[in-house]
């Protein structure tokens, strides 16, 4: 396996390029909030203002926080500190999508897979998928690598992080930042 690090690169953020088209859809990306609803919320806030549209809870949610995401076009997975013994079904039933313990999905022609990152067989299985991105949690810290030709990034989180962090990603032309969460 090939293991490089990646930075991340400025890029217009405009909702609309010179030439009239849409942007590229930017996902906001939360993770480890171990029930800190207040941190929750003012990420959400944050990515809101960045433009995101689209988010990803990685898991680690914690108690009440599947509320604070209701509403929102949203898909999660479950963290190891989570139970999600009635909570997949309380989340479906607030249009809530859950991939748990892993999923893919397509945003902007790139596939993106998300499971919290304690699984290795999810995270093998994954790669077997051909995603292009990787979103996982659970080591609490921000992280941008490439290993196979996945480039995979780890936002942060929200709960016993300094500081605590929440991310953005552009599919389409790999822009990645981290925005702190005060």
């Amino acid at each position: 396996m090939t293991k490089s690090n990646e930075s991340a690169g400025g890029h217009d953020r405009s909702p609309e390029s010179a030439f009239g088209k849409t942007a590229a859809t930017i996902v906001g990306i939360l993770s480890d909030s171990h029930g800190q609803r207040e941190w929750v919320r003012r990420g959400l806030r944050i990515l809101h203002e960045r433009g995101a549209t689209v988010f990803v809870h990685l898991g680690d949610l914690g108690d009440g926080v599947i509320d604070d995401l209701a509403g929102l076009p949203v898909r999660i997975v479950f963290g190891n500190c989570d139970d999600p013994t009635g909570l997949v079904e309380y989340a479906r039933s607030l249009d809530i999508e859950v991939l748990h313990p892993a999923g893919c999905f397509d945003i902007d022609g790139k596939k993106i897979g998300i499971t919290h990152g304690h699984l290795v067989d999810e995270l093998h299985r994954l790669f077997e998928a051909k995603i292009d991105y990787l979103l996982h949690g659970h080591t609490h810290e921000r992280s941008d690598t490439t290993l196979d030709g996945v480039r995979m990034i780890n936002p942060g989180a929200l709960h016993r992080a300094r500081p605590r962090t929440v991310a953005t990603l552009v599919p389409a032309t790999g822009a990645v930042e981290w925005l702190e969460v005060a």
